[in-house]
């Protein structure tokens, strides 16, 4: 089987990682890869949304499987140009890319369906916007409704921060076209983590679960970047739980979009806010996210190529997906600056002593060759992925390696999984507190 990846950046070096190990691929391509991904893979020189030449490609050289891993060339309708040229495809149409790229269909998809979300309301007009915030009660997030890069989502403490997001957004054009129009929601309270399912048009498996951290800083303090690092699985997302989101998420959703003549195929990735028993989707993703990506791929054990390909065919089983028990970590270096810029062509040094590490992996997400030399490129640079028996080796692994690379104005987030840790601690203190019943006493 020849695959073709399309795509530069972590997410697409865990991809490909994963995808050269099955036995039936032989041959693997990347458009347009990176230094890490070269490695791996033999690199095209075509952007993600070159769609057209991407299918002179294939077409060309016979590639039996494309895997999309940015969102923009799926909003862009990549998988309809290349399904109408005949050409093997896993990802969603444009059409059914909707539910990531633009925020409203989704709510309104959700509301149609049944699935559990917060109340919100959408504005084209600033003003009207405003107006609406300052007659609210309850506190409030604001939205870019189209694509940001995972950056256009405001949370806000106060009333004048959300106008303020407003002016930023709407007005401003922080986040340009994609921010002409807003959705604002009712904040929720919980434990914010991500759901992951592939899906083949008429029905889904669960893949898995993962728990990333926005913000730039420690502590969840700071602008929100594409994602910081990212840890799998979840521990609040037990086996019922996750039922219970296929029941009350995935499937009304699969069953909307096919209701709506776009069936849905591909990663359906569901952003939940967890709160008790109370369960409610923030967002949607159309693809597999970034650092989640490379924490799921760390413990997937089954043939990823075979499963992709199944979900094209529309002959997908759940046991094509195997997730070892095992936890695995993300944490992404990122550049000075980032998320508002960063600093290109500074030499990168201790990659080779990182991957000595046990169990880990150095993926590649904003790093550019110069010269012999491995450079930054990016905001996000390198994500250092760990996997353990269980989340504090994964984390102590993580950071082992990442501390064994080094760059000029190199940022961490230090509390990668810290939190999941200590309410797990919580959790096994309180069950071991809890009296035990008459016949369990020694």
């Amino acid at each position: 089987m020849k695959v073709l990846v399309i795509g530069k950046g972590g997410r697409e070096h865990a991809l490909c990682w994963k995808l050269g190990q099955s036995p039936a691929v032989t041959h693997l391509f990347c458009a347009p890869g990176n230094p890490g991904i070269n490695r791996l893979a033999e690199p095209v020189a075509l952007e993600p949304c070159a769609a057209a030449e991407l299918c002179d490609f294939a077409a060309a050289r016979s590639v039996d499987l494309t895997v999309v891993g940015p969102e923009e060339p799926l909003a862009l309708g990549i998988v309809d140009e290349f399904e109408r040229r005949g050409l093997p495809i896993f990802g969603p149409s444009g059409a059914a890319a909707r539910l990531e790229s633009s925020k409203a269909f989704a709510k309104a998809l959700m509301r149609e369906a049944g699935v559990p979300t917060a109340d919100y309301a959408v504005f084209d007009d600033a003003d009207a916007a405003r107006r609406y915030v300052l007659t609210s009660e309850r506190p409030l997030v604001v939205k870019a409704d189209g694509l940001a890069l995972g950056k256009g989502v405001v949370v806000c403490e106060t009333a004048g921060a959300a106008v303020e997001a407003i002016g930023h957004i709407m007005q401003r054009g922080a986040f340009g076209a994609a921010g002409r129009r807003v959705v604002i929601e009712q904040r929720l309270e919980g434990e914010e983590l991500s759901f992951f399912a592939l899906a083949d048009g008429a029905r889904a498996v669960k893949l898995g679960s993962a728990q990333d951290h926005k913000p730039v800083f420690d502590g969840d303090r700071g602008p929100n970047t594409g994602g910081m690092g990212a840890y799998s699985p979840a521990p609040h997302l037990d086996g019922r739980l996750e039922a219970r989101v296929m029941r009350e998420v995935v499937e009304p959703t699969l069953a909307a979009m096919a209701a709506r003549g776009a069936p849905f195929r591909g990663v359906l990735y569901a952003g939940l806010m967890i709160r008790g028993e109370r369960l409610d989707v923030l967002e949607f993703n159309v693809r597999f996210g970034d650092p989640e990506c490379e924490a799921l791929m760390m413990r997937f054990d089954g043939d990823l190529a075979l499963a992709l390909a199944a979900a094209v065919k529309g002959r997908l089983t759940d046991e094509m997906l195997r997730l070892s028990p095992a936890a695995a970590v993300s944490v992404a270096l990122v550049s000075r600056g980032y998320p508002a810029g960063c600093s290109r062509g500074l030499p990168i040094r201790g990659v080779d002593d990182a991957e000595q590490v046990p169990e880990v992996q150095v993926f590649h997400a904003g790093t550019a060759v110069k010269d012999g030399v491995l450079m930054t490129d990016g905001g996000r640079v390198l994500v250092v992925s760990a996997r353990g028996d269980n989340l504090a080796l994964a984390i102590d692994r993580a950071y082992q390696a990442a501390d064994m690379i080094r760059f000029e104005g190199m940022h961490v987030r230090r509390d990668i999984g810290s939190r999941a840790l200590k309410q797990m601690a919580g959790a096994a203190l309180e069950a071991e507190q809890k009296p035990q019943p008459w016949r369990e006493r020694k």
